[in-house]
């Protein structure tokens, strides 16, 4: 692992998560939640940015699919802040926009330390198997408030498998690019000399 990694336990009462995160990765992941369509972002979200990610989460999947979605988010988003430390030399801004058939989504990230969340589009469809669709986007809400970004993202297509992938991917290769160390850099990407 890199100096750049976090490994972490969330537990409430609805949740149990277990998260290790290394940012310089190869992007191999190991990852059960319960619900197989989230396991299968999270593994896009491990290979198309790079992370070697593991995800546990035994949660009240007997109510609904949100609790774990969302305490999900937030225990990657606390790790990826983690992992970040003093985001001394990262390049901090990134876009991606990610294809997939007929969708397409966008995602534009600070990784600045100050959360904010702004989301345009609609999924097609309310469920992809066990996951509920909109939760995508408050899983993108969970991740940014905890990791402190500034995340605008986008979707647009006629089928919520694919829009919602696509929404990984583009949030997957934006954090590689934004996270990536600037070796021209040695402090934090700022005018004020920190994040």
């Amino acid at each position: 692992m890199s100096d750049r990694h976090a490994a972490l336990t969330r537990e409430t009462s609805e949740t149990a998560v277990e998260v290790t995160l290394d940012v310089d990765g190869a992007g191999d992941a190991t990852v059960d939640t319960g619900i197989g369509f989230l396991d299968h972002m999270l593994e896009a979200l491990a290979t198309h940015g790079l992370f070697d990610l593991t995800v546990t989460c035994d949660g009240d999947l007997a109510v609904d699919d949100h609790h774990t979605i969302e305490d999900v988010g937030i225990a990657l988003g606390e790790g990826l802040d983690e992992a970040l430390g003093d985001r001394r030399g990262i390049v901090r801004y990134a876009d991606r926009r990610v294809p997939m058939d007929e969708a397409v989504a966008e995602v534009v990230v600070d990784v600045s330390g100050r959360p904010y969340f702004v989301f345009d589009g609609e999924f097609s469809q309310e469920r992809v198997g066990e996951f509920t669709s909109v939760l995508a986007r408050h899983f993108c809400r969970s991740l940014a408030t905890n990791a402190g970004l500034t995340l605008h993202a986008s979707v647009a297509g006629d089928n919520a498998h694919h829009e919602v992938e696509a929404l990984f991917k583009a949030l997957a290769r934006a954090l590689d690019d934004a996270t990536r160390i600037d070796e021209r850099r040695s402090e934090a990407p700022s005018t004020k000399g920190e994040l």
